[in-house]
């Protein structure tokens, strides 16, 4: 019954979910050099991945949430907590997120687990880490989740175990979640980059048929998806899409330590984001919910060299749970 106990306990101004969700993107500094590989995919695109080593044998695949990059604030913090701790990590910019507009007319969505895959396999015929561990953020968490179950019968040995933060896990919940008053002005933020990238895609393939009117008066990730990703993906609807990229119905087929970090002051989850059945059910899918964190935020203090709950608790998970031995050769 691997429902987790939480010790996270921030200061009071942290203890406001908006607070903590915008904290950190707004005010946190984060710095690291990266080394880029762009790597070509089975459809004529690319993929960029982002590498911070510290020569380990051990490799973290870090995917970053809606519209986020390796730049994203949580990505770095992460990267620089594991690369002190021996392991190599590589940021994976999803189809036009990495600064530069993708080949193709599709990009990425919630459930695009096949990216994943294919990274991963990248990652294994050509380098040589004895493991791989992957964290996924938000988006990036909820393709984590389901990459697991999903390929499980062909998953590699050396994937050793996972940790989401912030996934949601159930989009249907969350998707009538971010419709609400209190996300106004979160999903603003989201369209304003999502409609201008949509709109370049319908000037760079005239082919798809692009409502520009409807795309400029969208208010809510549905209108977009009716848009853009149900045709460009082969979707019925927006309501299929929810149902068919959701991670939840494959949590049980988990088969390799994973954990689920949510918070139940992140505006974004609805109820059904928070698995308790299958993590009740499961010998290795973990589940820790705080009663604080707002999304993706998790931050405790003003104190930068003190707030970092969350890199620790990603650091503390893979030590306790996940059986590998790190270690580090001298370059």
């Amino acid at each position: 019954m691997p429902v987790i106990n939480t010790d996270y306990n921030p200061s009071l101004p942290f203890k406001n979910g908006h607070f903590n969700t915008v904290y950190r993107p707004l005010f946190m500094k984060e710095k690291i050099c990266y080394t880029r590989e762009r790597i070509t995919t089975w459809d004529a695109d690319f993929i960029d991945l982002d590498f911070s080593k510290v020569n380990s044998n051990t490799l973290a695949l870090l995917i970053h949430g809606l519209e986020g990059s390796s730049e994203s604030k949580y990505m770095i913090s992460t990267a620089n907590k594991l690369n002190g701790n021996g392991i190599d990590t590589v940021a994976f910019n999803l189809r036009g997120c990495s600064g530069e507009d993708n080949l193709l007319l599709s990009t990425y969505h919630s459930g695009k687990t096949e990216d994943v895959h294919f990274v991963v396999n990248y990652l294994l015929e050509n380098y040589n880490y004895e493991n791989i561990l992957i964290i996924g953020f938000s988006l990036g968490g909820n393709l984590t989740l389901k990459y697991l179950g999903e390929y499980v019968t062909v998953l590699s040995e050396k994937i050793k175990g996972a940790i989401a933060i912030s996934a949601p896990v159930d989009i249907t919940s969350s998707e009538k979640e971010m419709d609400k008053l209190k996300n106004k002005l979160y999903i603003e933020e989201f369209l304003k980059t999502i409609r201008l990238k949509v709109l370049e895609k319908s000037h760079k393939f005239p082919e798809f048929k692009l409502d520009k009117e409807k795309l400029f008066k969208a208010t809510k990730f549905k209108h977009l998806e009716k848009l853009y990703t149900v045709p460009v993906f082969g979707f019925e609807s927006p309501e299929d899409y929810w149902q068919k990229a959701s991670s939840k119905p494959y949590l049980l087929k988990i088969d390799r330590p994973t954990l689920l970090i949510n918070a139940q002051d992140d505006s974004f989850l609805g109820e059904a984001c928070f698995p308790y059945d299958e993590a009740k059910k499961s010998a290795l899918f973990f589940l820790e919910v705080t009663k604080y964190g707002g999304h993706v935020g998790f931050l405790t203090s003003f104190k930068q060299n003190e707030n970092r709950w969350l890199e620790n608790r990603i650091y503390r998970f893979i030590k306790e749970n996940i059986q590998i031995h790190i270690t580090q050769t001298i370059s």
